[in-house]
């Protein structure tokens, strides 16, 4: 590819830390920096595993091995696994803990004499996560990140991947903004400004830390059941989050990890947080349609293919907004960049809903051309199977009486009829029911804000950095395409996501 003459030469001689390095994301940001910058000096790759063998191990099963390094496997050809050896090294550690939990002494101080840029794309991005797995990771691998770097001999880059629904369920233009210290959404519904303070509730991510510690005591004294410590564990999650105006426990500790960075800004430390929207699969790079793992658009489309889903709550002309993440990288790229040219300190939202849109019914109707023309095969009586019309519902309120009358009351009267008739397993087979229908009804709840999602992302920072490359130099501008305008939305469903997201589903 000629693209690769032209090398991030501001990643030459740099020393990197990535958390999170086993994550979809983070596989492609290193594998990005070792195909068009390989005059990078060292790539640390921080895995949550208890010691270094074990460490290497994941890196070469998890990372190394899959289908993303095909194209750089390729290039190499007999020289990649020494070219691997050379650049890549595999860290056993944790960043719930401080130090990472970096348990070997010399490594810890050779990687604070030597680290350059650090980026942190380590997340629990579970909506319904235990509320002290999620603190820890999100929220408290934040602050233990940042007292690693402050560490560091020379002055660190730390870029921070959180997502743009940190918002909460606002409308309008979503604008660039950091949150203030203690800030909460409590007063900030009706606006586009995410900073308002609610005084009487502020929010102190070091108070959640104890309160969560207080709630596993009072759980572990009750001698409660794992089941039950999870269970509790996750509604006290969601309980926290709703409380300061966020929908779930992901976004809320996500924030909070924001919050700790904006603490940090006065350190000498140069802070960069990208805030992608909802990830698809790559566009160009390393090639078209590469995906890992199910985004909330993905299990409805998959689930719409099978026959399984013939209803969805949304309104057909509300955006999505959706971004590849392939651009996602070359934003982060981008950003530190600009950084290293001094442009320090700025948030950078990466999405479509601003400058190329898509809407429900765009990829509604791209699945139904796909799938009408390529139809999955039943496993069952190995039929292909016919996509039908599916039915929106703009509100919960007409979805939950959609369920009601279509399969709620339906259930019931069975039951009751089966009670007189016969007793067989009748009342096995209506609690299973139920408790499907009630998961379907957990998942829309927890989904609602996204699907009904009414907000616009303003990505005006990263404009300026995607401007200012084309005036430097269009083969940068290339290297580092981020510009979601030149995506066609119905070609790239139709021949590149939905395709990928098949293969993945199918033969990963």
């Amino acid at each position: 590819m000629e693209i690769q003459n032209n090398n991030m030469r501001f990643l030459e001689n740099k020393t990197i830390l990535v958390t999170g390095a086993a994550g979809f994301l983070a596989k492609l940001l290193v594998e990005k920096i070792l195909r068009v910058s390989p005059n990078v000096k060292k790539i640390y790759l921080l895995l949550r595993t208890s010691d270094t063998n074990s460490a290497r191990h994941r890196m070469h099963n998890e990372v190394i091995e899959k289908e993303v390094f095909r194209v750089l496997r390729e290039e190499r050809g007999k020289d990649f696994d020494e070219f691997i050896e050379q650049k890549l090294e595999a860290i056993g550690g944790d960043i719930s803990f401080e130090d990472l939990r970096i348990e070997d002494i010399h490594l810890r101080h050779q990687i604070w004499d030597n680290l350059d840029i650090i980026i942190n794309s380590a997340a629990t991005t579970d909506f319904y996560e235990r509320y002290d797995y999620s603190l820890s990771i999100n929220t408290m691998g934040v602050v233990h990140i940042l007292n690693f770097a402050k560490k560091c001999r020379k002055k660190i880059t730390l870029l921070h991947i959180s997502t743009a629904y940190v918002c909460g369920e606002v409308e309008g233009v979503i604008e660039e903004r950091a949150f203030e210290i203690g800030g909460t959404l409590k007063k900030s519904r009706s606006s586009n400004n995410n900073n308002n303070n609610n005084n009487n509730n502020k929010l102190d991510f070091e108070l959640e830390k104890q309160l969560v510690q207080q709630k596993l005591y009072q759980l572990q004294q009750q001698q409660a059941s794992q089941q039950t410590i999870t269970t509790t564990m996750k509604e006290f999650g969601i309980q926290r989050a709703k409380l300061f105006g966020w929908p779930n426990t992901y976004v809320f500790t996500k924030a909070m990890g924001e919050m700790c960075l904006e603490q940090s800004k006065l350190d000498d430390l140069s802070i960069i947080i990208i805030r992608p929207t909802m990830i698809t699969s790559t566009y160009k790079e390393p090639f078209s349609g590469w995906i890992e793992g199910l985004r909330t658009v993905d299990s409805v489309i998959i689930g719409y293919a099978k026959g399984k889903v013939t209803c969805f709550l949304g309104n057909p002309k509300l955006i999505l907004d959706l971004i590849p993440a392939d651009m996602v990288v070359n934003a982060v790229f981008m950003a530190i960049q600009a950084q290293d040219k001094k442009d320090s300190g700025i948030i950078y939202q990466v999405g479509s809903s601003m400058r190329n849109p898509i809407n429900i019914s765009q990829i509604y109707n791209s699945s139904f051309r796909y799938f009408t023309e390529n139809p999955l095969i039943s496993k069952i009586d190995k039929k292909p199977i016919r996509v039908g019309k599916l039915t929106f519902f703009k509100t919960l309120t007409t979805f939950q009486i959609y369920l009601t009358i279509r399969f709620i009351l339906p259930l019931k009267i069975w039951y009751l009829i089966s009670r007189v008739i016969w007793y067989g397993d009748s009342k096995d087979k209506y609690s299973e029911y139920m408790k499907k229908i009630n998961s379907v009804i957990h998942l829309v709840q927890l989904y609602k804000p996204y699907v009904l999602f009414n907000g616009i992302f303003d990505d005006l920072n990263l404009e300026r950095l995607r401007q200012n490359a084309k005036d430097e130099s269009e083969d940068e501008a290339l290297l580092l395409n981020c510009d979601p305008k030149c995506i066609v939305w119905e070609d790239y469903m139709i021949n590149t996501h939905i395709p990928g997201l098949l293969n993945y589903v199918y033969y990963k």
